[in-house]
């Protein structure tokens, strides 16, 4: 008798730990609120976004069906996987997403949240660091698909 009290004890230990171990990735319901809860604004993905994963290091990796094209103050443009490492309030080394400057499009390195009671972000566009409202990526953007692909075609023919 003792054996299989000490047997369903220890199967539900093994449970609660399984249950914990995933536990901070079920309450981020989306992208957006994992943006959220790691002090970033919700509207740096598109509504789109059809998956994520979060690894245990931190590399955030983001799935959109198709490439596509977003407004915020200029066009973004995100690939079908946009990858960075997520920090609190910041998204760091960045793949897969670029922005419209000047007519050239250049890739987004890193976004960063210094001091949200400034109301600004920080996008590092490489040749430049670019401050914008926090208001402007309050609300998920729709994204547009990149009918023609020309984005892509001109930002991998470098």
């Amino acid at each position: 008798m003792a054996f299989i009290q000490f047997q369903t004890h220890s199967s539900l230990l093994l449970l609660l730990l399984l249950s914990l171990s995933v536990l901070p990735l079920s309450l981020s319901s989306s992208i957006h609120d994992l943006l959220r809860s790691h002090g970033l604004p919700a509207g740096l993905f598109p509504k789109e976004v059809k998956s994520f994963s979060l690894s245990e290091t931190g590399l955030l990796e983001v799935y959109l069906d198709k490439p596509c094209l977003a407004k915020f103050d200029t066009m973004a443009f995100y690939e079908t996987v946009v990858r960075a490492n997520l920090t609190y309030r910041s998204l760091s080394g960045m793949e897969g997403l670029s922005q419209e400057e000047l007519f050239l499009w250049l890739p987004v390195k890193d976004i960063v949240v210094y001091d949200p009671k400034s109301g600004l972000i920080l996008f590092d566009i490489g040749v430049a660091h670019k401050q914008l409202s926090l208001s402007l990526f309050e609300d998920p953007p729709d994204c547009k698909p990149d009918e023609g692909n020309w984005v892509s075609r001109i930002w991998r023919s470098d």
